[in-house]
């Protein structure tokens, strides 16, 4: 997977049909997606339970593009083997899940995955700062995580100009969960992400028998960015 900053569009799947995962899967990658974005959730680091290993399985044939799991649990290190298992491309852990992430990043690339690490909304960015030679990406929480539709906290803009400047020129991406719209996309896009994980922002008014709005409003986002 070769590495470029440009502005890619992670629609999480957290808002989709959760009867019918693969057909959401396939219709929102035809409608521009560049990744899919894979929200876990255990009910005790965060106060939601969503998917497991199994559902990542279940949904890694429909994924033509990249998977990318972010684990919002904690512990994280037992569940490692079995979401790279279940084909994730991109396995992001919290640096708040546990008291030794850097040995929690090794395996992430042991296991074969990209690794990410990802900050709640009051952490700061120099939390990250010594382990930047062992990710491939940093997720900046714009909203605290456990549910979609949240509103973004502006707050966080400034620690993402915080890790650009810290990241320097490593090839690592930048990427936002939480509250991501045509409203706040250009803020962070020009604070230096390139990843907007965008729920209800993508799936709002479409489905799969009318996928049209998913493809209308992935454009808006990237229109708005680029405006």
């Amino acid at each position: 997977m070769s590495f470029d900053r440009s502005l890619k569009i992670a629609p999480s799947i957290l808002a989709a049909d959760f009867a019918n995962f693969g057909a959401e899967i396939q219709a929102v990658e035809a409608q521009g997606a560049d990744w899919i974005h894979v929200d876990v959730m255990d009910g005790h680091f965060v106060p939601n339970i969503t998917f497991g290993p199994a559902t990542c399985a279940a949904i890694r044939p429909h994924i033509r593009t990249v998977m990318d799991v972010h684990l919002m649990i904690a512990p994280v290190d037992p569940y490692i083997d079995a979401f790279a298992a279940a084909g994730a491309d991109f396995i992001t852990a919290h640096v708040e899940a546990g008291p030794h992430i850097h040995r929690t990043l090794q395996a992430i690339r042991g296991a074969g995955c990209k690794a990410g690490v990802a900050l709640n909304p009051g952490t700061p960015a120099e939390a990250v700062a010594p382990l930047l030679d062992m990710v491939d990406m940093v997720c900046v929480m714009t909203v605290n995580p456990g549910f979609g539709g949240q509103k973004f906290i502006h707050a966080c803009v400034d620690k993402v100009r915080t890790l650009r400047s810290l990241i320097g020129d490593r090839e690592i991406h930048i990427e936002i969960d939480g509250g991501v719209d045509p409203a706040t996309a250009p803020l962070v896009r020009d604070a230096g992400a390139d990843v907007l994980v965008a729920g209800s922002a993508v799936f709002r008014g479409g489905s799969v028998s009318d996928p049209s709005p998913y493809g209308a409003n992935i454009r808006a986002i990237r229109a708005a960015v680029t405006a």
